[in-house]
Order: C-alpha cells, then sequence, then structure tokens
C-alpha cells in the first residue's frame, strides 16, 4: 500500500538515503530543500523552499502520511535549529501528521539512567555545536513538543555519515536512549533509510519515541 511522505532536507545525507528509499518501495515522496538535487530521484516531487518557510511546509506536508526532517544547523541554520523545528512542529501538530526527526549519536546515553553522549564531547572537536543543537532539538520534543504532536527522534550510531557511507543491507538494529554499542556503533546511509521507511509503514515508535539505530 503506497503511503505518502514529505522529507523536509531531502537533498542532504540522510534525507536522501531516506528519499531513495521511500521511492524505490513505490511510496509518493515530496522533498523540500533549498536546493533542487543534483540527481532527482524518478518519481519524487521536489519543491524547493526552506524547513523555517511556514508556508512551503504546510503546503509540502498538508497530504502527507508521514513527515520526516533531517536539518543540519549550518550557514544560517547555525543556532536556529530548534526555532526552525518548532515551526515545522506547529505544522505537522496542525495538520495531523506524524513527524519524524533525525538527529545525532550524541543524544543517545552510555546506560540507563546515565549520562548522554554530549555530555563527553571534547572541547575541541570540530562538530562539537552542531551534535550540541541537535540535542537540544532532542531536549525541546521532550520537554516541550505541542500537545498532540506524534513524534519520533531517531539518533543513528556513532560511527555514521558521507565519510562512512557503507552498504544497504537491509539488516538494523533499535534501541532506545541508551546506545547499542557505543562509540563503536556503525550504521550505513542506506539502512538509516531503511529503518526510517520501515518505521512510517509499520507504525512504530510513535508518540514520542526516541531511538538508536545501528548496523
Amino acid at each position: 500500500m503506497s503511503t505518502t511522505i514529505t522529507v523536509i532536507g531531502g537533498t542532504g545525507y540522510v534525507g536522501g538515503h531516506v528519499v531513495a528509499e521511500a521511492a524505490s518501495r513505490g511510496h509518493a515522496v515530496t522533498v523540500v530543500s533549498r536546493r533542487a538535487p543534483a540527481e532527482p530521484v524518478a518519481g519524487v516531487a521536489y519543491v524547493q523552499g526552506a524547513g523555517d518557510d511556514a508556508a512551503v511546509v504546510a503546503a509540502a506536508i498538508a497530504d502527507a502520511d508521514a513527515v520526516v526532517a533531517a536539518l543540519s544547523p549550518r550557514g544560517d541554520m547555525a543556532g536556529r535549529l530548534v526555532e526552525v523545528y518548532r515551526g515545522i512542529a506547529d505544522a505537522a501538530t496542525a495538520a495531523g501528521k506524524r513527524l519524524i526527526v533525525v538527529g545525532g549519536f550524541n543524544g543517545l546515553r552510555e546506560s540507563e539512567g546515565g549520562p548522554r553522549f554530549a555530555e563527553s564531547i571534547p572541547a575541541d572537536w570540530p562538530y562539537r555545536a552542531e551534535a550540541l543543537e541537535a540535542v537540544d532539538v532532542l531536549d525541546w520534543l521532550q520537554s516541550a513538543a505541542p500537545a498532540g504532536l506524534d513524534w519520533t527522534f531517531v539518533s543513528p550510531a556513532a560511527v555514521f555519515g558521507a565519510y562512512a557511507p557503507g552498504e544497504r543491507t537491509g539488516v538494523y538494529r533499535v534501541g532506545g536512549e541508551v546506545s547499542i554499542g557505543g562509540h563503536e556503533s556503525t550504521l550505513s546511509g542506506a539502512d538509516l533509510g531503511v529503518a526510517i521507511v520501515d518505521a512510517v509503514e509499520r507504525g512504530e515508535h510513535r508518540g514520542g519515541a526516541h531511538v538508536g539505530v545501528v548496523n
């Protein structure tokens, strides 16, 4: 059965894998992104616009069964990620849409009730600010998400990104707030796409869930 999925940030590394996987399964996919993709996926509708453009977002999610948002706090998004996601969450709530936010590994915990990995990020790590901003989004969802918002926050493995793309295996594991494998955990971009589309199709991890995904 075909599902309609809107991916905000669908031309980036994460979003691109979600789009490719969803389209390969025959789902109707709409992408919202600032730039047109270098290699458009056949059958996908591309809408040029920013995640902080309320009118663009509202129109793009109007007919969606689920909304996936994968934004990075870079460029003029730096320091504004919570604000932008707040707008997307408000739109999803008003339209009654499920929202899946893809964040980062550092929102996970080392052990049950233990500290998040974000608390031990070295001060000189070049991506520290980005990682902490993604955790701020998770904090906001857990403490102040709009009433009635059906949200999921997905944290990929520690070793994840364009620098370590891996291959599509179709095999992955899903955990809760405690990381599976810690800093040694890995996940391919394609398998994150598989996991997210599976969650949409199966209606899994709904109602304010924070999950980790690893190979």
